[in-house]
């Protein structure tokens, strides 16, 4: 089968377009005939050795696709052949063929697309995670979202507005500013541009962020742990600044705010039925019109370089797509 392939941690540079052998599915998964593939920064981590795994190479990346199953494993009981579905894996979306475990997949409402199918299990999927169940979000409640405009952040963005919350954005730059209202934004601060700590205070009348959901880390993290309000959530989530803050754990005693990791691959792997409730759930709200994932641009899979380029240099506006059928 057509894949992209990557051989050595190498990053883009260690990526081509080659043959892969067909996967069979084994016990408790199914095959997919992967229509679209989505790119996240996940996958950039990826092939430059920099996650928290390492494949045994050559593998094809890729962590979420949709498609359609042609065939299941032993005891797989949630699908059969001709279902339509979004699915993923740690790695192989990347491909004309992917074997997804049966509980990392749900399937698509028939008014979904495959190419936004294919975008929403990671993305929303963390910010359910990170909302719901870890920070269990309350109506009325002020989100700040770091990232706001990139694939995981708009998704938080549009979560965040459709159950009741007050959402602050914050981007790297000006240009993303408008699509992070457009989903429902109530305040934008440029963190690159504009004073943090003053931004902060000036939106929340000095009481405070409830809900801080963080994909940068570094600096932004330092400031925000000075501008939580009481009983408020830190929700790190990743460290795309590269630099791993620490925290003086006077401040969180001071204001009963607690700090909560969010790695939703790990809990659903963990938690399989809670996750694939979520998956459900946030489907049917897709279906229904009350999320809208947001796609900027889908490459032929042959591009698949440009496409990752776009995720890496953070200059995406939601998802990327990858098509490996039209």
């Amino acid at each position: 089968m057509r894949a992209v392939v990557c051989d050595s941690f190498a990053g883009l540079n260690a990526l081509a377009m080659g043959d892969m052998e067909n996967p069979r599915p084994a016990a408790g998964q199914i095959l997919v005939e992967v229509h679209a593939a989505s790119v996240s920064f996940m996958d950039c981590l990826m092939v430059a050795g920099k996650y928290q795994m390492r494949p045994p190479t050559p593998f094809v990346p890729g962590t979420d696709a949709a498609g359609i199953v042609a065939a299941v494993g032993e005891g797989v009981t949630r699908f059969k052949p001709g279902d339509r579905v979004a699915c993923g894996g740690w790695v192989g979306a990347y491909a004309e063929q992917l074997a997804a475990p049966q509980l990392w997949a749900v399937r698509l409402p028939p008014t979904v697309d495959y190419v936004t199918g294919s975008a929403v299990r990671h993305c929303y999927g963390t910010a359910y995670y990170g909302l719901v169940v870890c920070a269990k979000l309350q109506p009325g409640e002020t989100v700040f979202v770091t990232g706001a405009a990139g694939g995981v952040g708009l998704a938080v963005v549009d979560l965040a507005r459709h159950l009741g919350a007050r959402v602050i954005a914050g981007v790297g730059s000006a240009e993303k500013a408008k699509i992070v209202r457009a989903y429902g934004a109530a305040e934008v601060i440029d963190y690159e541009h504009e004073d943090l700590r003053e931004q902060i205070k000036t939106a929340t009348g000095g009481q405070g962020i409830d809900v801080f959901f963080d994909v940068l880390g570094g600096d932004v993290f330092t400031t925000m742990t000075r501008l939580m309000s009481w009983g408020g959530r830190m929700l790190p989530i990743g460290f795309t600044s590269g630099v791993i803050p620490s925290v003086p754990m006077n401040l969180p005693l001071l204001k009963n705010y607690s700090i909560v990791g969010v790695f939703w691959g790990a809990w659903s792997e963990r938690f399989p039925q809670a996750s694939v409730a979520a998956d459900e759930q946030i489907l049917e709200w897709v279906a229904q019109g009350k999320l809208k994932p947001h796609v900027q641009a889908a490459f032929p899979l042959e591009q698949f370089r440009a496409a990752m380029e776009l995720v890496r240099d953070r200059k995406a506006q939601g998802r990327v797509v990858l098509q490996v059928r039209q």
